[in-house]
């Protein structure tokens, strides 16, 4: 089923809801949603390779943080 068909099966399914608070908690899961794509701005290829040499020096410079480590640091975050 592509994506076209689903919205339209979607909305007549939603069109024939009754229950107001089941409206209610779409209304704030659409308007979520929309505030989420707002804030989702992706990377430049730009912006990524330079992410990438930074952290690439920083693995150089043996500034990480080893994944056990930082497990351990969670835990205390608790």
């Amino acid at each position: 089923m592509n994506i076209e068909t689903r919205k339209i099966e979607f909305v007549q399914a939603f069109l024939n809801l009754q229950n107001e608070e089941l409206i209610s908690q779409f209304e704030k899961l659409l308007k979520k949603t929309k505030q989420a794509e707002k804030e989702f701005k992706p990377f430049t290829v730009e912006e990524l390779n330079s992410r990438i040499d930074a952290s690439l020096e920083d693995s150089n410079d043996d500034e990480v943080t080893e994944s056990n480590e930082l497990l351990s640091e969670i835990k205390q975050w608790q």
